[in-house]
């Protein structure tokens, strides 16, 4: 039986990932700091994401150790928060680091989050892996951090992936794609600021399958994109989630009213205004075949709460996905 630990494995894509490798008889582990909620997924293991404790004798042997540990940044930048919105990044992420280094059989490869916003906002140049431009600004500097951390100690026996998650689109409570789909209802889904900023964004089940492919493909190192092969623009996106939610129109929110609501909900308007134009060129050139590679098709199937692919009998990749 092959070992999987999760880091941070509560949330909605660590639970996802748990069910997927359950599913498959892997002993799955969530490393976290509330053992409470007996009703997820996976074996859950306490821990303080800073120190050296006994839980790291659950990495000993592991296939794979994915960290997922960040708080959200949904939330006001402001001091106090960006320390957090750091610090909860780089401190789990070097103290796995340091407990890889002591095992005697360490995990075979570790996939840590990222994120895409790691790239620049761009409107007109789609951003890969290779020849992607790095932004600035704190979101960027955040995300160069946590993936420097992930690469500065010695690890030769441990493969590395960072994985730079676009927006993942599934039906936990936690997921965007709750939130996007109530605001279209109430008539308010219409374009984000101009509507011409580039959305990058992956359905969940194709979610848990890239991290899955990554995991077994020993050739996979380094950055990874994890985001569907087509972009769109703001507007065009906001247009999919009304038709398959069969809402004929929706009001626009231009920024001046975005920074309002944004100040109100405590949050950032970078959020919704950034463009974002990652594209997964190393998924594609290894052969990663998408179930919901274009955003109408996987924006219907969660609007009709189907997101099982299993209309893809031909495909035989990673079957019976959740």
């Amino acid at each position: 039986m092959k070992k999987l630990v999760i880091a941070g494995g509560t949330g909605f894509l660590g639970q996802a990932l748990a069910r997927h490798f359950a599913r498959k008889n892997w002993q799955v582990t969530i490393l976290t700091r509330d053992t409470r909620a007996a009703t997820l997924a996976g074996r859950l293991v306490p821990w303080d994401g800073r120190t050296i404790g006994p839980w790291t004798a659950a990495l000993e042997n592991a296939h794979a150790l994915i960290n997922l540990c960040g708080k959200s940044v949904n939330c006001r930048y402001h001091a106090r928060n960006r320390q957090a919105i750091l610090e909860s990044r780089i401190a789990p992420t070097r103290v796995l680091a340091q407990a890889i280094q002591e095992l005697e059989k360490p995990p075979a490869v570790w996939l840590n989050a990222a994120s895409a916003t790691l790239y620049r906002h761009s409107l007109d140049t789609p951003m890969d892996e290779t020849e992607g431009e790095i932004g600035h600004g704190f979101s960027v500097d955040v995300c160069r951090a946590w993936e420097a951390a992930i690469y500065e100690s010695q690890l030769p026996r441990t493969r590395r992936v960072a994985l730079r998650t676009s927006m993942v689109l599934g039906h936990a409570k936690n997921s965007v794609y709750p939130i996007l789909a109530r605001i279209a209802r109430c008539g308010m889904g219409g374009k984000l600021g101009t509507g011409q900023q580039m959305v990058s964004w992956i359905h969940e089940t194709d979610f848990v399958r890239a991290v899955a492919f990554a995991i077994e493909d020993s050739d996979l190192t380094g950055p990874l994109n994890l985001t569907a092969p087509a972009p769109v623009r703001n507007h065009v996106f906001m247009q999919s989630l009304r038709q398959a939610l069969g809402i004929p129109f929706g009001l626009p929110h231009f920024k001046p009213l975005l920074e309002i609501a944004a100040w109100l909900l405590r949050t950032e308007t970078e959020l919704t205004l950034k463009s974002r134009f990652a594209v997964p060129a190393k998924l594609l050139a290894h052969r990663f075949v998408f179930y919901y590679p274009f955003v109408d098709e996987a924006l219907a199937a969660l609007a009709s709460n189907t997101p099982d692919p299993s209309r893809f009998p031909e495909l035989h990749l990673l079957p019976n996905e959740p």
